[in-house]
């Protein structure tokens, strides 16, 4: 095999092991989107939201702002978890990517939650 060839392959190889998980995910990858269910709860506007990984690792430990959250129906604290200024998500737990996570509060005018921080693991 030419010499010239091997270090080709040997590249290749290089690269994919670098590529290989290299996926970056951010505070950008996590989409947090809105919309009004049509029910009322305690004469509040319910909202049901769907929170997103929108990349290919996993991100765990994501905290949501939530600076002034106000809600008349109860959301499941393993969901959504109110801890001063932030919101812990699913209790930490490790979100796949492209997965998501669901659910409803009651307020108006709504709330926009925003992520804060979260840690990524790819494999």
């Amino acid at each position: 095999m030419p010499t010239t060839f091997k270090c080709l392959i040997s590249i290749l190889f290089l690269l994919s092991l670098v590529t290989k998980g290299s996926s970056f995910c951010n505070l950008n990858n996590i989409n947090i989107a809105s919309t009004r269910s049509g029910r009322t709860i305690l004469g509040k506007p319910e909202w049901n939201v769907v929170v997103k990984n929108n990349c290919n690792c996993t991100q765990s430990q994501i905290r949501l702002l939530c600076q002034g959250f106000q809600t008349t129906e109860v959301v499941n604290p393993s969901i959504l978890a109110l801890q001063g200024d932030s919101c812990l998500l699913i209790n930490g737990r490790p979100l796949k990517g492209f997965a998501t996570v669901s659910f409803s509060y009651a307020w108006d005018p709504p709330y926009f939650l925003r992520p804060l921080t979260s840690h990524t693991t790819c494999s």
